[in-house]
């Protein structure tokens, strides 16, 4: 299959980088929610709810209760971001900043918020102020190198990947995130080599799968980056992958010229 690529298209007509970058540098799934939530109220605390939407009647009970609650705000807020609101999760965050002033997690969790609604200044300013350079939280640079790699600052993003890699060597999300600062300056090679170094962690996740396969085809090795994406998977799911793969890859080309498209998410959202 012969692939032609309109590489400044494909990254214009997507937001693939920020929310697969952005996933990886932040997570914010129901598992972490129990991090936050183990003083939140005694025996029921020990069965945190797995479902994002339960989770999000649950824990916004709690907050509505009271709204200064640092922890009920913070629970709050990861299963607001978890369900996919993530602009009312920005909304609870920033208020309970307000009455909670410098509260790090609390501060690291509005600052993803902000990133994930795409306020990449504001959420570099705010996470700034969530860790010190005395005391770095790796996944917090790794989150900032995200920010900056969408403000066009990828120099400066990847001496945060630099960092992070140096607190977390051979982090996959950071490696991840790396590669894909590498893609959006055009640098494929260097790109390839940074998610071939995420892929072959035990520790990766399908999105480094899914973006080693992209920037394998945005090479013009299709048939390459197919057996990336689908390999040890089930039927239905590897061929998801492939059918995404052949979209993002023809996309650029399908719509030379045409009205502008909506940005298309990455295949799997932040966990």
């Amino acid at each position: 299959m012969r692939q032609r690529f309109s590489f400044a298209r494909l990254l214009a007509s997507t937001s693939l980088v920020a929310a697969v970058a952005m996933g990886l540098g932040g997570c914010t799934g129901m598992s972490k929610l129990s991090d936050v939530t183990g003083s939140l109220g005694g025996p029921r605390a020990e069965a945190a709810p797995t479902d994002p939407a339960r989770a999000v009647e649950v824990y916004g009970e709690r907050y509505r209760a009271n709204p200064r609650d640092a922890e009920a705000a913070l629970a709050y807020g990861q299963a607001l971001r978890a369900n996919g609101q993530r602009a009312q999760a920005a909304a609870v965050l920033e208020q309970a900043t307000i009455a909670n002033p410098g509260n790090k997690a609390l501060l690291a969790q509005y600052g993803r918020a902000l990133a994930d609604n795409g306020n990449f200044q504001q959420a570099y300013d705010v996470l700034s102020k969530a860790h010190s350079p005395d005391n770095p939280d790796w996944r917090l640079l790794s989150v900032q190198g995200t920010a900056l790699d969408q403000m066009g600052r990828h120099g400066e993003a990847r001496s945060y990947y630099a960092s992070a890699l140096k607190i977390a060597p051979g982090d996959p999300g950071v490696l991840s995130n790396l590669g894909l600062s590498y893609m959006l300056s055009k640098d494929l090679p260097k790109a390839e080599e940074a998610l071939r170094q995420a892929y072959a962690s035990p520790r990766a996740s399908s999105r480094v799968r899914q973006n080693l396969g992209l920037v394998v085809g945005l090479q013009g090795r299709f048939a390459e980056a197919e057996t990336i994406v689908k390999a040890d998977l089930p039927p239905d799911q590897a061929a998801a992958n492939v059918a995404y793969l052949k979209d993002m890859l023809s996309r650029s080309d399908h719509h030379r010229g045409g009205p502008k498209r909506t940005p298309v998410a990455a295949l799997n959202q932040p966990d």
